[in-house]
Parts: C-alpha cells; sequence; structure tokens
C-alpha cells in the first residue's frame, strides 16, 4: 500500500503538479522568496498556450541561459529525474515569470513612464507590479515568434527577464516547450496560501492579435 501511494505521489508530482521554490525577489510582491507554489503540468496540455498574464514556471536553458557544451552522463540524467519527480532541488535552471505577450504579439515599451503595450493597446498593470516600479525602465519593441513568449518579472526594478536578453541568440525569448507549468497556487507559507488568478489587466488585449484568445 506504502509503495502504492509513493508511485501514485510520483506520477502525479511527475506529470499533473509540480513544487516549486520561488527562489528570488523578482515577482515580488505577487510571490516571494522560499514562497512554494504548484505548477499545474496539465494547464497547457491537449493543445492549450500560456496566455497573456499567466505566471509559468519554465526552464531557461537555452534562452534565459546557454545550453551546455558538454555531454550528458548518467548522473546527470539521474539528477534530472529526480528533479522531475521532485525528489531533488529543482537546480538552477528554472526560472518564474509572468507572460506579457504570445506568439505573434508585438510588445512595446518607450521607457520610465509608459505603460508596456501590447498589439498597440496599453496594459495597465498597476494591480501586480511592485510599488514603485515602472513597467519598464527600459525601451523595446519585439514581435513575440510563433511558439515562443515575452516574459517579465513582477518586480522590474529586481527581474532579469526577457528584456536582459534582447541581444542574445533567441532574443529573449522563452520557447513554450520549456514550460513546464502554469503556477496556480501558493501552498507555503500557510499564511500566504492563495491562488494566482489571470489579471483582468490583460482582458483589453483579447482579440488583437497572436494567439492570446486560444486556450
Amino acid at each position: 500500500m506504502v509503495g502504492i501511494c509513493l508511485a501514485a505521489l510520483l506520477l502525479v508530482n511527475a506529470f499533473v503538479a509540480r513544487p516549486f521554490s520561488v527562489p528570488s525577489g523578482s515577482m515580488e510582491d505577487t510571490l516571494r522568496p522560499g514562497d512554494r507554489l504548484i505548477a499545474n503540468q496539465l494547464a497547457y496540455a491537449f493543445g492549450g498556450h500560456p496566455q497573456r498574464g499567466d505566471i509559468v514556471v519554465f526552464d531557461g536553458t537555452g534562452s534565459f541561459l546557454r545550453e551546455s557544451a558538454k555531454p550528458t552522463g548518467f548522473w546527470d540524467g539521474a539528477r534530472s529525474l529526480a528533479r522531475d519527480l521532485g525528489l531533488a532541488p529543482a537546480g538552477d535552471t528554472l526560472y518564474v515569470k509572468r507572460v506579457i505577450g504570445v506568439g505573434g504579439d508585438r510588445v512595446t515599451s518607450t521607457g520610465p513612464g509608459a505603460p508596456i503595450t501590447v498589439n498597440g493597446v496599453p496594459v495597465d498593470e498597476t494591480s501586480y507590479l511592485s510599488p514603485g516600479d515602472d513597467p519598464s525602465s527600459v525601451a523595446f519593441d519585439v514581435v513575440v515568434p510563433t511558439g515562443e513568449l515575452w516574459v517579465m518579472g513582477d518586480h522590474r526594478s529586481a527581474s532579469r527577464d526577457s528584456r536582459d536578453h534582447l541581444g542574445e541568440p533567441g532574443g529573449g525569448f522563452v520557447p513554450e516547450e520549456k514550460v513546464i507549468g502554469r503556477a496556480d497556487w501558493v501552498v507555503y507559507p500557510f499564511s500566504r496560501w492563495t491562488g494566482l488568478d489571470r489579471p483582468a489587466a490583460f482582458a483589453v488585449t483579447a482579440g488583437t492579435g497572436g494567439h492570446g484568445d486560444q486556450r
């Protein structure tokens, strides 16, 4: 019975809901360092896509981090499997950020004091941005390639996100296939137990392009 329960727990952890510990303050005040999340790994299954406003957990290898040049050995594979099953720490290649733009979107900023625009529509992010932060302290103008995402932290002044990787291979975009799941709940500490709903601010971008209206 214990073995069956353990096997069921490992399967759920590997394929359905995966725990994840927030590693930094880049998502404050929405998320704080040490918060324990549940990443819903079925959120985008069966043809679904990340949506603007979703908080996602993703592997930054190949986008935010360079691919390792050394071949993967047996123990590297074993550690990777243990991380997937939740039996080992997630490591330093996983990130948690908010999706701002999806494939086909044009995302722009003119710098301090100006809102982020998605397909020409300004987005009011005051409901979740860290107090005192500008939507972006740097100007940018990007078109998100199909199958990729533009992601940013809620604590913009303390977040290394898509903006910091504009000049690198990949242009700061995160492939959807690297998304592990949508962060749906903060479950620890218990005093911060809450659901992470998609902000209403992104409703103004509905029907403006990209796959933002798909599920």
